[in-house]
């Protein structure tokens, strides 16, 4: 009887080694394919930048790439960190709450930490400041020239003023959108900063749903023009 209750027990150990390997492997398989796609990822941006020089554009790669990991890691932990919170039994909803918020600005002040010093590696690597403003149109799929764009086309009117505005805040918007956690997130920026644009246009006596249909209208003529000829 002790000898089959040994040999159960024996059984038993081997067995859970075997699903704890087969996890810790899945685990580093996870990381491993993770690490591929942003380096695949950062090796796009840095081509758009044309640079010269292989060595250099090797590094800056790794500066990117490393930076989409750090985020990565840090977006894990307060994953971790809040599935935690939220499985402790009979928990007051309050507490919870205030320990999720408390997790929420954690995270935030790490990435705001983090967020100069990245931008001085890029710099440290040789990348002038012009460069690096397409490393970060790269990070948040040009959102910020396309928007711009757009509303230029849509209010040709704009003064300097207010394009100047328009500018300012789309770049504080990419700001944030840079460190997003995903390409949702990095649009919800720019929809945030949008909604403050359009209340300021909006301010200053411009009807934004009607420019936007009349803008609209013109694409549509335009586009039967191009059909026609």
């Amino acid at each position: 009887m002790k000898r089959l209750v040994y040999c159960l027990f024996v059984a038993l150990l081997f067995q859970s080694v075997s699903v704890w390997a087969q996890d810790n492997a899945s685990a580093v398989e996870k990381e491993m394919a993770y690490r591929k796609t942003v380096y695949a990822r950062a090796s796009k941006i840095v081509k758009g930048l044309n640079l010269p020089d292989s060595t250099q554009a090797n590094k800056v790669t790794e500066v990117v790439a490393k930076q989409y990991q750090d985020l990565n890691d840090i977006y894990v932990l307060r994953d971790n960190k809040k599935s935690v919170i939220k499985s402790e039994a009979n928990a007051d909803k309050d507490a919870v709450n205030a320990k999720l918020k408390a997790v929420d600005e954690e995270t935030t002040a790490k990435v705001d930490k983090m967020h100069p010093k990245y931008l001085k590696k890029l710099a440290k690597v040789g990348l002038s400041p012009v460069q690096i403003d397409q490393v970060k149109d790269g990070m948040t799929y040009n959102v910020l020239n396309v928007t711009y764009t757009a509303y230029q086309a849509m209010l040709p009117n704009l003064t300097e003023a207010q394009k100047t505005q328009i500018m300012a805040w789309l770049v504080e918007a990419r700001e944030h959108s840079m460190d997003a956690e995903s390409s949702e997130k990095k649009h919800a920026w720019f929809g945030k900063y949008k909604g403050r644009i359009n209340n300021y246009l909006s301010q200053a006596g411009i009807d934004m749903k009607k420019e936007e249909a009349a803008w609209m209208a013109r694409i549509k003529d335009e586009k039967n023009a191009k059909q026609q000829n």
